[in-house]
């Protein structure tokens, strides 16, 4: 747990908690050391982020009307991106192991979905930030051609991610370049990514929509059977949304409103609890699991981008990805979740940007892939979330894990509200989590309470990064706090 004079960045990297930490003991602002923890995020952790990537940004308290910035990955709009076209059948399916349960991930050129990293970090500088984008950017374009030191948290998901790694050669150059996967301690370099990093500060987003990097993105995943144009980089925007409201016990939250799918899932789950007993029982918990997974219908994900989804939906029910969560000393809040899939393998030379694999995430394509609307903005589970009490943000969290998001988020929440927890034992706090008819558990959760039911049980032997990775900072009385998921080598640093 760390306490901060300035504020406090909680992350899932040290170096990247270290950067927004370092923003804010400059004089930046929360959304300053989000942005400039994000820039760092795309090279100490760029499994999982990077300029390939689309995310969400929340910014609330501060006096700030609450906003959720939408920059996530939007399906292609050419005609290979259909489900009855020929890149459907090149995606590459790859087996990823978690030790106590394993998922199908696609890779491959046709799983490339249009990035908006680089358009959400200027829209955010453009209508919050304080700090030249030049000085944020710095650090990271130097980390990027000094080289990363893996720690043992990187290194693991790299191991697991290493058929992803060396399914083209200019991955493989980047994290096999010895013939072997990068392990713990050894050196990761991407100069290449650091001058894109440097371009970005320099010139904004315009290279990476419609200049050099563009033409060379598009034409380097058309070339090879992917649908990523480049008139959907060309007319990407970034788009401002009022966040999702819930009450929960006597505080609000806000959470990522749709076409993102996951916030919607969370507020439906909050809502069902908030009708039952404080804290509730582990039952009550996996139930509210259980309801919202069974919502996540066709007609569900059909009426996501329906203007008033959010409200009817509720009204008629209740009556690879990193997290960055900064909480400043003037009250502002930044949530900010931000996924590169897993990565598509397709690393575009001379860019040194290694492109989202959204396109192919089964948990983003339940019913089948390349059936999206072309030009929309895909469905994602990322919720980006600030609990408010008193009409202060009290509360700033948000989660990696793909599926796994809304129930590690639901259950720190639930830590953090009904039973009093600090932001750090609520993090590390054991989680479960129910999708397909099983019930995940990890050590330290006591089933007994559930022998009645009719569930199949799978009980992990170790806190495991298959159940997510929370980020969370918090006001406690007149101090700021925040705490790292250990399941993803989280980190909260104090500024």
């Amino acid at each position: 747990m760390s306490a901060g004079e300035h504020g406090v960045v909680a992350a899932g990297h040290p170096l990247t908690a270290e950067a927004g930490a370092r923003v804010l003991r400059e004089g930046g602002n929360a959304v300053d050391a989000a942005v400039g923890a994000m820039l760092m995020s795309f090279v100490a952790e760029s499994l999982l982020t990077g300029l390939g990537a689309g995310g969400y940004m929340m910014v609330a308290g501060g006096g700030q009307e609450p906003t959720v910035l939408d920059f996530f990955v939007q399906a292609p709009t050419d005609r290979r991106s259909g489900p009855e076209s020929e890149s459907a059948a090149d995606l590459h399916a790859i087996d990823v192991s978690f030790g106590d349960a394993a998922q199908m991930f696609h890779i491959g050129p046709a799983s490339c979905g249009v990035y908006g990293a680089p358009a959400g970090v200027c829209a955010a500088m453009r209508r919050w930030g304080t700090v030249p984008l030049e000085d944020l950017v710095a650090p990271a374009a130097r980390v990027a051609g000094e080289g990363v030191v893996l720690n043992a948290e990187q290194a693991y998901v790299a191991e697991i991610l290493g058929d992803l790694l060396t399914s083209t050669p200019e991955c493989a150059g980047l994290w096999a370049p010895d013939g072997h996967v990068l392990a713990e301690g050894e050196l990761l370099r991407n100069p290449e990514l650091g001058d894109a990093l440097l371009r970005l500060g320099r010139e904004e987003e315009e290279p990476f929509y419609r200049g050099d990097i563009a033409t060379a993105v598009s034409s380097w995943v058309w070339d090879r059977g992917g649908a990523l144009g480049g008139e959907d980089l060309a007319g990407y925007r970034e788009i401002a949304r009022k966040p999702a409201r819930i009450g929960y016990r006597d505080c609000e939250v806000l959470t990522n409103p749709p076409p993102s799918a996951g916030g919607t899932l969370l507020a439906y789950a909050l809502g069902l609890l908030n009708s039952g007993p404080s804290p509730p029982t582990l039952a009550g918990v996996v139930a509210a699991m259980m309801a919202a997974q069974s919502e996540r219908t066709p007609e569900f994900l059909d009426g996501l981008g329906d203007d008033g989804f959010l409200e009817r939906f509720l009204a008629t029910r209740l009556g690879s990805t990193t997290h960055i969560s900064v909480l400043d000393r003037e009250g502002l809040a930044c949530s900010c979740t931000c996924t590169n899939g897993e990565g598509s393998g397709v690393v575009v030379p001379g860019t040194g940007i290694h492109l989202n694999n959204v396109m192919g995430e089964e948990d983003l394509n339940p019913f089948g892939f390349h059936r999206h609307p072309r030009g929309r903005r895909m469905p994602s589970m990322m919720a980006p979330s600030v609990v408010m009490r008193g009409g202060r943000a009290e509360l700033v969290l948000g989660s990696a894990g793909s599926n796994r998001i809304r129930s590690a988020l639901l259950q720190t929440i639930v830590g953090v509200v009904d039973h009093g927890m600090q932001a750090r034992e609520a993090v590390a706090a054991p989680r479960v989590h129910f999708e397909n008819d099983v019930l995940y558990a990890e050590p330290g959760i006591d089933l007994r309470e559930l022998a009645g039911e009719d569930l199949q049980m799978v009980q992990f032997g170790a806190l495991n990064l298959f159940f997510g990775g929370v980020q969370a900072v918090q006001r406690v009385g007149g101090g700021l706090v925040g705490a790292g998921d250990p399941r993803r080598g989280g980190v909260a640093v104090n500024a």
